[in-house]
Formats: structure tokens, sequence, C-alpha cells
């Protein structure tokens, strides 16, 4: 659910708070906006250098490893944001969901009304994956590594005996990967980026062990 009003408190706070030197152990920051703090009594967990900005919202149970979690988010509780993956500004990150290393999930505070970038509940986000422009990732959807998906990727279903195309979502329980689309030019034929559909979850692929053989079945690098 998406409160445009949050985005406006958001830009009305940057405009209030002076800029300040924050020094923390061995580290210097000269910023607007603090590190979010009392993570303890919160029950999270973030290990060094890992970021989490003041406006961030996490629930008990989150892991931050070394990545970065920006004003306005909110990261579900089991989640992992791990190294040097970015979850941007009011993103939104489900429950039970794994951002691997170098994740790029994008933000969004202006115009107020635009959708921030969804991930659902119990996703799997591969190494390297970027998505932005207020895509949306429905539940336990599994991006392959190195997967970019804007708001124009072509998403394409290649399970069945035709092609089915999304653009903005991803459907629930799909495995995707990144492809490529052959298209006709005045200068010739060229290969632009797309997604590629060539799996389903199942509740026999639930498991976190029977996850990694199916991925290792339909050859998804993660």
């Amino acid at each position: 659910m998406v409160h445009q009003w949050v985005k406006q408190a958001i830009l009305l706070y940057f405009r209030l708070r002076a800029m300040e030197t924050m020094e923390i152990g061995p580290f210097e920051f000269r910023d607007k906006i603090p590190l979010k703090r009392d993570l303890e009594s919160q029950g999270i967990r973030v290990v060094p250098p890992g970021t989490v900005r003041y406006g961030a919202f996490c629930e008990p149970g989150v892991v931050v490893m070394p990545g970065y979690v920006n004003i306005g988010a909110w990261v579900g509780s089991g989640t992992m944001v791990d190294t040097w993956a970015t979850v941007g500004s009011c993103a939104q990150i489900g429950r039970g969901v794994h951002l691997s290393g170098g994740v790029g999930i994008g933000g969004v505070l202006e115009p107020p009304s635009a959708r921030p970038v969804v991930i659902e509940d119990g996703c799997f986000i591969g190494s390297r994956a970027v998505v932005v422009e207020g895509v949306i990732v429905e539940e336990k959807a599994v991006l392959g590594a190195n997967t970019v998906l804007t708001a124009s990727t072509p998403i394409i279903d290649v399970t069945g005996p035709e092609p089915v195309e999304h653009r903005g979502r991803v459907p629930a329980g799909s495995v995707v990967v990144p492809g490529m689309r052959a298209k006709e030019f005045p200068a010739g034929t060229y290969h632009l980026p797309c997604a590629l559909i060539i799996g389903k979850r199942t509740e026999r692929t639930d498991s976190k062990t029977a996850l990694n053989e199916y991925l290792r079945e339909l050859g998804v690098q993660m």
C-alpha cells in the first residue's frame, strides 16, 4: 500500500533539516538524515558497515549485511538485505525475502504520486538483479542473477505454447531470467533486453532445498 503523504513528509523533512557532520567510530558522514538508532530494541540485525537510514521501517528479524536501506523504505520480518544490496527510498520489501549480493531496488520520492518498487512476500532476488520504476514482483517469484526490470521491460512467459507478455509486474511464483528479443531497425536486426518467465514455483518447491534443486534443473544462475 502506497501513502502519498509519506513521500510529501519526507520531502518536507529534507527541506527543514540542516546539513551536519556525524562521527560514528572512525567514520565521518555529512548529511541531513541521521542513521537509524536503537536497533536492539527493534530486533534488527545490521552488520558493519551496513546502513539503515532514519525514517526507514524494518520489522523485527530483518538482517542487513553491508547493504543500504534508504529513508521511507519498508522491509518485512525475516528478510535479508545481503552484501552491497540497496533498498531505495519508499521501496517496499515483503516478509521472508532474500535480496542477494549487489541487488538494486530502485527508490522514488518525486513525484509523490509515483509508485515505488514492491517486492512481495517470499521472493528471491538473485545477485546483481535490478528492479526499478515501480515494478511489482508478486509473492514467491524468483529473479535470476543479472535480471533487470524496468516499467518498459517485456516480461515474457515462455512456458506455454504461445508467449504471454507482461510489463511492470512479475506474476506470483514466476521464475524469471534475463533474455534477449530480436527487433528490426532500419540499420538491421538487433537484440534488445527482455526477461523470460521459464518456470513456476509450486508447493513442492517452496522449501529452500527444493527451490535450489528446481532452479538448478532450470539452469537459473542466482
